[in-house]
Protein backbone atom coordinates (compact mmCIF):
# COMPACT_ATOMS: atom_id res chain seq x y z
CA UNK A 1 0.00 0.00 0.00
CA UNK A 2 2.84 2.40 -0.82
CA UNK A 3 1.62 5.99 -0.89
CA UNK A 4 3.72 9.06 -1.64
CA UNK A 5 3.70 12.19 0.51
CA UNK A 6 3.29 10.47 3.88
CA UNK A 7 5.37 10.97 7.02
CA UNK A 8 4.61 9.40 10.41
CA UNK A 9 5.50 10.84 13.83
CA UNK A 10 5.96 8.29 16.60
CA UNK A 11 6.99 8.91 20.20
CA UNK A 12 9.17 7.14 22.74
CA UNK A 13 6.40 7.66 25.30
CA UNK A 14 2.91 9.02 25.65
CA UNK A 15 2.93 12.83 25.79
CA UNK A 16 6.34 13.01 24.10
CA UNK A 17 4.99 15.72 21.81
CA UNK A 18 3.57 13.81 18.84
CA UNK A 19 0.34 15.80 18.62
CA UNK A 20 2.15 19.11 19.00
CA UNK A 21 4.77 18.18 16.39
CA UNK A 22 2.11 17.22 13.84
CA UNK A 23 0.13 20.41 14.54
CA UNK A 24 3.17 22.65 14.14
CA UNK A 25 4.33 20.87 10.97
CA UNK A 26 0.83 21.20 9.52
CA UNK A 27 1.05 24.97 9.94
CA UNK A 28 4.62 25.07 8.54
CA UNK A 29 3.52 23.16 5.44
CA UNK A 30 0.45 25.34 5.04
CA UNK A 31 2.71 28.40 5.10
CA UNK A 32 4.71 26.83 2.28
CA UNK A 33 1.57 26.46 0.19
CA UNK A 34 1.30 22.69 0.57
CA UNK A 35 -2.06 20.98 0.95
CA UNK A 36 -1.67 18.69 3.95
CA UNK A 37 -3.95 16.72 6.26
CA UNK A 38 -3.37 15.17 9.71
CA UNK A 39 -4.16 11.50 10.30
CA UNK A 40 -4.21 9.41 13.46
CA UNK A 41 -5.21 5.77 12.87
CA UNK A 42 -6.26 5.07 16.45
CA UNK A 43 -6.74 7.54 19.27
CA UNK A 44 -7.75 7.11 22.91
CA UNK A 45 -9.15 10.35 24.27
CA UNK A 46 -12.16 11.92 25.96
CA UNK A 47 -11.81 15.28 24.21
CA UNK A 48 -13.44 15.20 20.81
CA UNK A 49 -14.89 17.42 18.10
CA UNK A 50 -17.69 17.17 15.54
CA UNK A 51 -16.58 17.14 11.91
CA UNK A 52 -18.19 18.85 8.95
CA UNK A 53 -19.31 15.43 7.70
CA UNK A 54 -21.23 14.82 10.94
CA UNK A 55 -18.91 12.50 12.84
CA UNK A 56 -16.64 12.54 15.88
CA UNK A 57 -12.84 12.68 16.00
CA UNK A 58 -10.21 13.34 18.64
CA UNK A 59 -9.66 16.94 19.66
CA UNK A 60 -5.96 16.78 18.77
CA UNK A 61 -6.76 15.93 15.16
CA UNK A 62 -9.27 18.77 15.05
CA UNK A 63 -6.52 21.15 16.22
CA UNK A 64 -4.12 19.75 13.61
CA UNK A 65 -6.74 20.29 10.91
CA UNK A 66 -7.13 23.89 12.06
CA UNK A 67 -3.34 24.27 11.80
CA UNK A 68 -3.44 22.87 8.25
CA UNK A 69 -6.48 25.03 7.36
CA UNK A 70 -8.25 21.81 6.37
CA UNK A 71 -11.93 21.00 7.04
CA UNK A 72 -12.46 18.41 9.76
CA UNK A 73 -13.16 14.91 8.47
CA UNK A 74 -13.92 11.61 10.20
CA UNK A 75 -11.18 10.07 8.04
CA UNK A 76 -8.54 12.05 9.94
CA UNK A 77 -9.14 9.82 12.98
CA UNK A 78 -11.01 6.66 11.91
CA UNK A 79 -10.76 4.89 15.30
CA UNK A 80 -11.45 6.85 18.49
CA UNK A 81 -11.62 5.03 21.82
CA UNK A 82 -13.40 6.95 24.61
CA UNK A 83 -12.68 5.21 27.95
CA UNK A 84 -15.64 4.83 30.29
CA UNK A 85 -13.88 2.54 32.79
CA UNK A 86 -10.39 1.18 33.48
CA UNK A 87 -10.98 -1.74 31.10
CA UNK A 88 -13.61 -0.56 28.63
CA UNK A 89 -14.34 2.17 26.13
CA UNK A 90 -16.88 3.41 23.65
CA UNK A 91 -15.57 2.67 20.17
CA UNK A 92 -16.02 5.39 17.53
CA UNK A 93 -15.48 4.00 14.02
CA UNK A 94 -15.20 6.54 11.21
CA UNK A 95 -17.06 9.08 13.33
CA UNK A 96 -19.89 6.88 14.62
CA UNK A 97 -20.25 4.87 17.82
CA UNK A 98 -20.43 1.10 17.40
CA UNK A 99 -20.96 0.57 21.15
CA UNK A 100 -18.91 -0.21 24.24
CA UNK A 101 -16.21 -2.89 24.23
CA UNK A 102 -13.88 -4.12 26.93
CA UNK A 103 -10.18 -4.45 26.18
CA UNK A 104 -10.30 -8.13 25.16
CA UNK A 105 -13.38 -7.68 22.96
CA UNK A 106 -11.76 -4.73 21.20
CA UNK A 107 -8.64 -6.83 20.57
CA UNK A 108 -10.86 -9.33 18.77
CA UNK A 109 -12.55 -6.47 16.89
CA UNK A 110 -9.24 -5.04 15.64
CA UNK A 111 -9.41 -6.58 12.13
CA UNK A 112 -12.59 -4.56 11.44
CA UNK A 113 -11.00 -1.49 12.96
CA UNK A 114 -7.94 -2.00 10.76
CA UNK A 115 -10.13 -2.12 7.65
CA UNK A 116 -11.68 1.22 8.62
CA UNK A 117 -8.22 2.71 9.23
CA UNK A 118 -6.85 1.80 5.82
CA UNK A 119 -10.08 2.69 4.03
CA UNK A 120 -10.00 6.15 5.62
CA UNK A 121 -6.32 6.55 4.83
CA UNK A 122 -6.95 5.82 1.15
CA UNK A 123 -9.85 8.28 1.07
CA UNK A 124 -7.70 10.98 2.67
CA UNK A 125 -4.81 10.19 0.30
CA UNK A 126 -7.03 10.92 -2.69
CA UNK A 127 -7.93 14.32 -1.24
CA UNK A 128 -4.52 15.49 0.02
CA UNK A 129 -1.08 15.11 -1.61
CA UNK A 130 0.62 15.21 1.81
CA UNK A 131 -0.39 13.46 5.03
CA UNK A 132 1.22 13.74 8.46
CA UNK A 133 0.43 10.68 10.55
CA UNK A 134 0.51 10.64 14.35
CA UNK A 135 1.21 7.42 16.21
CA UNK A 136 -0.26 6.52 19.60
CA UNK A 137 1.64 5.86 22.79
CA UNK A 138 4.92 4.19 21.84
CA UNK A 139 5.95 1.64 19.18
CA UNK A 140 7.98 -0.11 21.91
CA UNK A 141 4.83 -1.58 23.52
CA UNK A 142 5.70 -5.13 22.46
CA UNK A 143 2.57 -6.58 24.08
CA UNK A 144 0.42 -4.63 21.60
CA UNK A 145 2.35 -5.38 18.40
CA UNK A 146 0.12 -8.18 17.15
CA UNK A 147 -2.48 -6.56 14.91
CA UNK A 148 -1.04 -3.10 15.56
CA UNK A 149 -2.72 -0.30 13.62
CA UNK A 150 -1.49 2.64 15.69
CA UNK A 151 2.29 2.68 15.18
CA UNK A 152 4.69 0.46 13.22
CA UNK A 153 1.94 -1.87 12.06
CA UNK A 154 0.46 1.06 10.19
CA UNK A 155 3.83 2.42 8.97
CA UNK A 156 4.87 -0.97 7.62
CA UNK A 157 1.58 -1.46 5.77
CA UNK A 158 1.60 1.94 4.04
CA UNK A 159 5.42 1.90 3.68
CA UNK A 160 6.12 5.37 5.06
CA UNK A 161 9.13 6.88 6.85
CA UNK A 162 8.98 7.60 10.59
CA UNK A 163 10.43 10.33 12.80
CA UNK A 164 10.80 9.47 16.49
CA UNK A 165 10.25 12.23 19.05
CA UNK A 166 11.45 12.04 22.64
CA UNK A 167 10.81 14.32 25.64
CA UNK A 168 14.07 15.36 27.32
CA UNK A 169 12.17 17.12 30.13
CA UNK A 170 11.24 13.70 31.54
CA UNK A 171 14.92 12.72 31.84
CA UNK A 172 16.67 9.72 30.27
CA UNK A 173 16.06 10.87 26.72
CA UNK A 174 18.94 8.86 25.19
CA UNK A 175 17.82 5.71 27.00
CA UNK A 176 14.29 6.29 25.73
CA UNK A 177 15.47 6.47 22.14
CA UNK A 178 17.95 3.57 22.28
CA UNK A 179 15.51 1.43 24.24
CA UNK A 180 12.72 2.11 21.75
CA UNK A 181 14.96 1.09 18.82
CA UNK A 182 15.93 -2.14 20.62
CA UNK A 183 12.26 -3.12 20.93
CA UNK A 184 11.68 -2.84 17.17
CA UNK A 185 12.31 -5.30 14.37
CA UNK A 186 15.09 -4.62 11.88
CA UNK A 187 12.70 -3.37 9.21
CA UNK A 188 10.98 -1.09 11.74
CA UNK A 189 14.31 0.35 12.89
CA UNK A 190 15.25 1.03 9.28
CA UNK A 191 11.98 2.89 8.87
CA UNK A 192 12.97 5.48 11.50
CA UNK A 193 14.80 8.21 9.59
CA UNK A 194 15.70 10.55 12.42
CA UNK A 195 15.01 11.88 15.90
CA UNK A 196 13.59 15.09 17.38
CA UNK A 197 14.36 16.05 20.98
CA UNK A 198 11.47 17.93 22.60
CA UNK A 199 11.16 20.34 25.56
CA UNK A 200 14.85 21.16 26.01
CA UNK A 201 15.82 23.75 28.64
CA UNK A 202 19.30 25.23 28.79
CA UNK A 203 22.32 25.77 26.59
CA UNK A 204 22.28 23.58 23.49
CA UNK A 205 26.10 23.42 23.62
CA UNK A 206 25.86 21.26 26.74
CA UNK A 207 23.70 18.77 24.83
CA UNK A 208 25.80 18.58 21.68
CA UNK A 209 28.11 15.76 22.80
CA UNK A 210 25.05 13.64 23.58
CA UNK A 211 23.56 14.35 20.17
CA UNK A 212 26.83 13.40 18.49
CA UNK A 213 26.92 10.15 20.47
CA UNK A 214 23.30 9.36 19.54
CA UNK A 215 23.95 9.87 15.84
CA UNK A 216 27.13 7.75 16.00
CA UNK A 217 25.43 4.99 17.99
CA UNK A 218 22.34 4.73 15.74
CA UNK A 219 23.54 5.98 12.37
CA UNK A 220 20.47 8.24 12.27
CA UNK A 221 20.36 12.05 12.35
CA UNK A 222 18.95 14.34 15.00
CA UNK A 223 16.55 16.50 12.98
CA UNK A 224 16.18 19.16 15.64
CA UNK A 225 16.03 20.08 19.29
CA UNK A 226 12.86 21.93 20.28
CA UNK A 227 13.01 24.29 23.26
CA UNK A 228 10.58 24.19 26.16
CA UNK A 229 7.98 26.78 25.16
CA UNK A 230 6.80 28.40 28.38
CA UNK A 231 3.16 29.43 28.36
CA UNK A 232 2.30 27.50 25.19
CA UNK A 233 -1.32 26.40 25.28
CA UNK A 234 -2.88 24.09 22.70
CA UNK A 235 -6.11 22.09 22.88
CA UNK A 236 -5.38 19.04 25.02
CA UNK A 237 -5.80 15.60 23.50
CA UNK A 238 -7.09 14.12 26.73
CA UNK A 239 -5.61 14.75 30.17
CA UNK A 240 -6.13 17.97 32.10
CA UNK A 241 -3.06 20.10 32.65
CA UNK A 242 -2.95 21.41 36.22
CA UNK A 243 -0.13 23.80 35.32
CA UNK A 244 -2.50 26.38 33.88
CA UNK A 245 -1.78 30.07 34.33
CA UNK A 246 -4.06 31.41 37.06
CA UNK A 247 -4.40 35.16 37.55
CA UNK A 248 -4.15 35.98 41.25
CA UNK A 249 -2.84 39.53 41.37
CA UNK A 250 -6.17 41.33 41.11
CA UNK A 251 -8.94 40.94 43.64
CA UNK A 252 -11.39 42.30 41.09
CA UNK A 253 -10.92 39.23 38.88
CA UNK A 254 -13.75 36.71 38.56
CA UNK A 255 -13.31 33.48 40.53
CA UNK A 256 -14.31 30.39 38.55
CA UNK A 257 -14.03 26.76 39.69
CA UNK A 258 -14.72 23.41 38.10
CA UNK A 259 -14.63 19.93 39.68
CA UNK A 260 -12.00 17.68 38.12
CA UNK A 261 -14.38 14.80 37.44
CA UNK A 262 -12.86 11.29 37.25
CA UNK A 263 -14.27 10.87 33.73
CA UNK A 264 -14.24 14.49 32.60
CA UNK A 265 -14.67 14.95 28.85
CA UNK A 266 -14.31 17.90 26.51
CA UNK A 267 -12.66 19.90 29.27
CA UNK A 268 -11.32 22.12 26.47
CA UNK A 269 -14.66 23.94 26.88
CA UNK A 270 -13.01 25.67 29.84
CA UNK A 271 -9.87 26.86 28.00
CA UNK A 272 -11.23 30.36 27.23
CA UNK A 273 -11.91 30.87 30.95
CA UNK A 274 -8.52 29.48 31.95
CA UNK A 275 -6.70 31.80 29.56
CA UNK A 276 -8.78 34.94 30.17
CA UNK A 277 -6.61 37.61 31.86
CA UNK A 278 -9.36 38.59 34.32
CA UNK A 279 -10.39 35.12 35.48
CA UNK A 280 -8.98 33.24 38.46
CA UNK A 281 -9.65 29.67 37.35
CA UNK A 282 -9.17 26.62 39.52
CA UNK A 283 -9.72 22.89 39.04
CA UNK A 284 -10.98 21.33 42.26
CA UNK A 285 -9.44 17.90 42.72
CA UNK A 286 -10.51 14.86 44.74
CA UNK A 287 -11.07 15.68 48.43
CA UNK A 288 -9.80 19.25 48.08
CA UNK A 289 -11.64 21.91 50.05
CA UNK A 290 -14.07 23.55 47.63
CA UNK A 291 -13.29 27.29 47.53
CA UNK A 292 -15.82 30.08 47.19
CA UNK A 293 -16.44 31.26 43.64
CA UNK A 294 -18.48 33.61 41.52
CA UNK A 295 -19.09 30.97 38.85
CA UNK A 296 -19.12 27.17 39.05
CA UNK A 297 -18.95 25.01 35.91
CA UNK A 298 -20.10 21.40 35.85
CA UNK A 299 -18.40 19.98 32.75
CA UNK A 300 -19.00 17.05 30.43
CA UNK A 301 -18.46 13.46 31.56
CA UNK A 302 -18.05 10.10 29.82
CA UNK A 303 -19.51 8.32 32.86
CA UNK A 304 -22.18 10.65 34.20
CA UNK A 305 -23.65 8.45 36.94
CA UNK A 306 -20.24 7.53 38.35
CA UNK A 307 -19.12 11.16 38.37
CA UNK A 308 -22.46 12.25 39.85
CA UNK A 309 -21.94 9.88 42.78
CA UNK A 310 -18.38 11.20 43.11
CA UNK A 311 -19.67 14.78 43.36
CA UNK A 312 -22.25 13.89 45.98
CA UNK A 313 -19.75 11.92 48.07
CA UNK A 314 -17.48 14.97 48.24
CA UNK A 315 -20.19 17.39 49.39
CA UNK A 316 -20.71 19.27 46.12
CA UNK A 317 -24.52 19.25 46.43
CA UNK A 318 -24.52 21.11 49.75
CA UNK A 319 -21.78 23.40 48.44
CA UNK A 320 -23.88 24.32 45.37
CA UNK A 321 -26.95 24.94 47.53
CA UNK A 322 -24.98 27.49 49.56
CA UNK A 323 -23.33 28.90 46.42
CA UNK A 324 -26.72 29.62 44.85
CA UNK A 325 -28.23 30.89 48.09
CA UNK A 326 -25.57 33.62 48.19
CA UNK A 327 -26.13 34.63 44.57
CA UNK A 328 -23.46 32.59 42.77
CA UNK A 329 -23.87 31.49 39.15
CA UNK A 330 -23.82 27.90 37.87
CA UNK A 331 -23.32 26.50 34.36
CA UNK A 332 -23.82 22.84 33.41
CA UNK A 333 -22.49 21.61 30.08
CA UNK A 334 -23.61 18.28 28.57
CA UNK A 335 -23.00 15.73 31.36
CA UNK A 336 -23.07 18.57 33.87
CA UNK A 337 -26.49 19.56 32.50
CA UNK A 338 -27.76 16.03 33.09
CA UNK A 339 -26.42 15.91 36.65
CA UNK A 340 -28.26 19.11 37.60
CA UNK A 341 -31.68 17.64 36.75
CA UNK A 342 -34.14 15.61 38.83
CA UNK A 343 -33.72 12.14 37.34
CA UNK A 344 -31.52 10.14 34.96
CA UNK A 345 -32.97 7.09 33.20
CA UNK A 346 -30.83 4.49 31.45
CA UNK A 347 -33.13 1.54 30.65
CA UNK A 348 -30.83 0.14 27.94
CA UNK A 349 -27.60 0.37 29.93
CA UNK A 350 -26.02 2.99 27.67
CA UNK A 351 -24.04 4.66 30.50
CA UNK A 352 -23.99 1.91 33.12
CA UNK A 353 -25.96 -0.93 34.64
CA UNK A 354 -27.88 1.53 36.82
CA UNK A 355 -31.33 1.95 35.27
CA UNK A 356 -32.47 4.99 37.23
CA UNK A 357 -30.80 7.55 39.48
CA UNK A 358 -31.56 10.84 41.18
CA UNK A 359 -29.81 13.94 39.89
CA UNK A 360 -28.64 16.85 42.00
CA UNK A 361 -32.13 18.33 41.69
CA UNK A 362 -31.27 21.96 40.93
CA UNK A 363 -33.26 22.03 37.65
CA UNK A 364 -36.81 20.65 36.99
CA UNK A 365 -36.09 18.22 34.15
CA UNK A 366 -35.02 14.62 33.60
CA UNK A 367 -32.74 12.88 31.10
CA UNK A 368 -33.12 9.54 29.32
CA UNK A 369 -30.19 7.85 27.58
CA UNK A 370 -30.73 6.56 24.06
CA UNK A 371 -28.69 4.35 21.75
CA UNK A 372 -28.27 6.97 19.04
CA UNK A 373 -25.63 9.61 19.71
CA UNK A 374 -26.34 13.19 18.68
CA UNK A 375 -23.45 14.73 16.72
CA UNK A 376 -24.01 18.16 15.23
CA UNK A 377 -22.27 21.51 14.78
CA UNK A 378 -24.35 24.44 15.99
CA UNK A 379 -24.67 28.18 15.35
CA UNK A 380 -27.11 30.38 17.21
CA UNK A 381 -27.45 33.06 19.87
CA UNK A 382 -27.61 33.19 23.64
CA UNK A 383 -31.09 33.75 25.03
CA UNK A 384 -30.08 36.14 27.79
CA UNK A 385 -32.11 39.31 28.32
CA UNK A 386 -29.78 41.56 26.37
CA UNK A 387 -30.14 44.27 23.76
CA UNK A 388 -27.49 42.68 21.55
CA UNK A 389 -27.73 39.31 19.83
CA UNK A 390 -24.83 37.31 21.22
CA UNK A 391 -23.68 34.70 18.73
CA UNK A 392 -22.33 31.28 19.69
CA UNK A 393 -20.73 28.52 17.65
CA UNK A 394 -20.31 25.06 19.08
CA UNK A 395 -21.19 21.41 18.77
CA UNK A 396 -23.24 18.70 20.48
CA UNK A 397 -21.99 15.19 21.38
CA UNK A 398 -24.37 13.29 23.66
CA UNK A 399 -26.66 10.29 24.02
CA UNK A 400 -28.86 11.73 26.73
CA UNK A 401 -32.16 13.28 25.67
CA UNK A 402 -33.57 15.91 28.03
CA UNK A 403 -37.09 17.33 28.13
CA UNK A 404 -36.77 20.94 29.31
CA UNK A 405 -40.53 21.53 29.38
CA UNK A 406 -41.50 25.20 29.63
CA UNK A 407 -38.12 26.40 30.87
CA UNK A 408 -36.59 29.35 29.06
CA UNK A 409 -34.14 28.03 26.43
CA UNK A 410 -30.47 28.90 26.89
CA UNK A 411 -29.67 29.03 23.17
CA UNK A 412 -31.75 29.71 20.06
CA UNK A 413 -30.30 28.02 16.99
CA UNK A 414 -30.40 29.37 13.46
CA UNK A 415 -32.55 26.43 12.31
CA UNK A 416 -35.33 27.45 14.71
CA UNK A 417 -34.53 24.81 17.32
CA UNK A 418 -33.30 25.56 20.81
CA UNK A 419 -31.11 24.03 23.49
CA UNK A 420 -30.70 23.92 27.24
CA UNK A 421 -32.43 26.08 29.80
CA UNK A 422 -32.06 29.05 32.12
CA UNK A 423 -33.29 28.60 35.68
CA UNK A 424 -36.30 30.62 36.78
CA UNK A 425 -34.15 32.70 39.14
CA UNK A 426 -31.58 33.39 36.40
CA UNK A 427 -28.67 31.88 38.35
CA UNK A 428 -28.32 28.58 36.47
CA UNK A 429 -27.70 28.03 32.76
CA UNK A 430 -27.42 24.57 31.21
CA UNK A 431 -26.61 23.57 27.64
CA UNK A 432 -25.61 20.56 25.56
CA UNK A 433 -23.51 22.87 23.39
CA UNK A 434 -19.74 22.56 23.72
CA UNK A 435 -17.74 25.66 22.84
CA UNK A 436 -20.05 28.08 24.69
CA UNK A 437 -17.18 30.38 25.64
CA UNK A 438 -15.17 30.36 22.39
CA UNK A 439 -16.69 33.49 20.84
CA UNK A 440 -15.49 36.80 22.36
CA UNK A 441 -18.95 38.36 22.85
CA UNK A 442 -20.39 35.15 24.29
CA UNK A 443 -17.52 34.87 26.76
CA UNK A 444 -17.93 38.52 27.78
CA UNK A 445 -21.66 37.99 28.26
CA UNK A 446 -21.11 34.98 30.55
CA UNK A 447 -18.50 36.85 32.57
CA UNK A 448 -20.76 39.90 32.89
CA UNK A 449 -23.64 37.64 34.02
CA UNK A 450 -21.29 36.11 36.61
CA UNK A 451 -20.20 39.47 38.02
CA UNK A 452 -17.25 40.72 35.94
CA UNK A 453 -18.43 44.06 34.61
CA UNK A 454 -16.69 45.73 31.65
CA UNK A 455 -14.31 42.81 31.22
CA UNK A 456 -11.50 42.80 28.67
CA UNK A 457 -12.63 41.25 25.34
CA UNK A 458 -10.86 37.93 24.75
CA UNK A 459 -11.18 35.85 21.57
CA UNK A 460 -10.10 32.27 22.17
CA UNK A 461 -10.04 31.27 18.50
CA UNK A 462 -7.63 34.14 17.81
CA UNK A 463 -5.60 33.08 20.84
CA UNK A 464 -5.40 29.53 19.45
CA UNK A 465 -4.16 30.84 16.09
CA UNK A 466 -1.41 32.80 17.81
CA UNK A 467 -0.33 29.67 19.69
CA UNK A 468 -0.17 27.60 16.50
CA UNK A 469 1.83 30.32 14.73
CA UNK A 470 4.19 30.55 17.70
CA UNK A 471 4.74 26.80 17.42
CA UNK A 472 5.39 26.99 13.67
CA UNK A 473 7.85 29.87 14.18
CA UNK A 474 9.73 27.71 16.69
CA UNK A 475 9.86 24.77 14.28
CA UNK A 476 11.17 26.93 11.46
CA UNK A 477 14.01 28.06 13.72
CA UNK A 478 14.92 24.74 15.36
CA UNK A 479 14.15 21.87 12.97
CA UNK A 480 15.97 20.71 9.86
CA UNK A 481 12.92 21.36 7.73
CA UNK A 482 14.78 20.66 4.50
CA UNK A 483 15.44 17.05 5.55
CA UNK A 484 11.93 16.67 6.97
CA UNK A 485 10.37 17.94 3.74
CA UNK A 486 12.56 15.55 1.76
CA UNK A 487 11.26 12.66 3.86
CA UNK A 488 7.67 13.80 3.23
CA UNK A 489 7.94 14.59 -0.47
CA UNK A 490 10.07 11.58 -1.40
CA UNK A 491 8.44 8.98 0.79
Amino acid sequence: MATRGVLMIQGCTSDAGKSTLVAGLCRVLYRKGLKVAPFKPQNMALNSAVTEDGGEIGRAQALQAVAAKAPLSVHMNPVLLKPNSDTGAQVILQGKSIGNLNAMDYHAYKPKAAQAVFDSFQILSRQYPYILVEGAGSPAEVNLRHGDIANMGFAETVDCPVILIADIDRGGVFAHIIGTLQCLSESERDRIKGFIINRFRGDIKLLQSGLDWLESETGKPVLGVLPYLHGLHLDAEDSVSLNQQIQTDNEQNLNVICPLLPHISNHTDLDPLIQHPQVNFRWVKHEETIPSADLVILPGSKSVLFDLNWLESLGWKSYLQKHLRYGGKLVGICGGLQMLGQKLFDPDGIESEIKEADGLGFMPYSTRYQTEKKLINRTGKLNFDTKNEVQIQGYEIHQGQTDFGDLKPAILFEDGKHDGAIGVDGQILVSYCHGLFDQPQALSTFLDWSGLKNGTPFGFNQFRERQIDRLADCFEQNLDLEKILQLLTHS
